[in-house]
């Protein structure tokens, strides 16, 4: 791997991983598309510790709120509006990860088809579009009950097929059921904490087990960049999401989708 496309591959999974256009579609597609190799398990590790940094950064005051609330309701049950916002991200985290286990083991290889990334861009894409205009935006996400939680937690197994998108599966779930964009997108990008998290010890254990050389200047390049990246895409997009909406993403999920239809069928 060189530094361009440690860059550029950084740069798409930093953006990609919190828009609500698939990080696993373009991290597949990009290098077929340019006919570089395999990124590798340690650059997989490094974008995902980026990104990470990212989100727990910019939310670090509500990671705080939320872990303390959720102690002082575990350990003298002070319930609050702050740990009943804890209690529903685990819940909407477990189906993910008990889904991610059996999908990372037997179906990983099968779902990397571009005719399938294309199908599901578009059809998740147009999901989001009617999510959006149809929910009643009226809530936020003090809102979120288990119930609620449980059924993004559920459609955001559906992210685990690329081209559906976690950030866009879970916002779609959550404008379906009446929040307000920001209170959809908030959730959804919390909700990445405890994922990403998963998905990143999930390829470190693998790593460790690789004989793979490391190349540790791209690596180091691709962390960073990541970061930043994923750093602005979450500060611009809940900053515009109300005012913009979603139907830039859609269009660009349609676009991608036709793209591909007429590059691989």
């Amino acid at each position: 791997m060189d530094y361009l496309q440690a860059f550029v591959l950084a740069l798409i999974q930093g953006l990609t991983e919190f828009l609500p256009i698939s990080s696993s579609a373009h991290l597949i597609l990009f290098p077929r598309l340019f006919g570089w190799m395999d990124q590798g398990l340690a650059f997989d590790v490094a974008v995902h510790v980026g990104t990470l940094a990212a989100v727990m950064w910019y939310f670090r005051a509500d990671v705080r709120q939320l872990s303390t609330a959720l102690y002082a309701d575990a350990v003298k049950g002070m319930d609050s509006p702050h740990s009943r916002l804890a209690r529903a991200l685990i819940v909407a985290t477990l189906p993910i990860i008990l889904a991610g286990v059996f999908v990372y083991i037997w179906l990983a290889d099968l779902l990397r088809n571009p005719l399938l990334i294309a199908a599901t861009t578009l059809v998740f894409g147009l999901l989001l579009w009617w999510a959006d205009r149809a929910g009643s935006r009226d809530a936020d996400a003090d809102s979120i009950t288990i119930g609620r939680a449980l059924t993004i937690g559920c459609a955001q197994i559906l992210a685990l097929i690329p081209g559906v998108s976690r950030s866009g599966v879970t916002i779609t779930a959550g404008l379906a059921m009446g929040l307000t964009r920001k209170a959809a997108a908030r959730f959804s990008f919390l909700l990445s904490i405890p994922v990403i998290l998963s998905a990143g010890l999930l390829s470190f254990l693998e790593l460790i087990q690789s004989s793979d050389r490391t190349p540790w200047g791209p690596i180091a390049l691709g962390t960073i960049v990541a970061a930043v990246a994923a750093y602005l895409c979450i500060y611009y997009f809940l900053a515009l999401i109300e005012r913009v909406g979603v139907l830039p993403f859609v269009i660009y999920r349609i676009a991608l989708a036709l793209l591909l239809f007429s590059i691989y069928l």
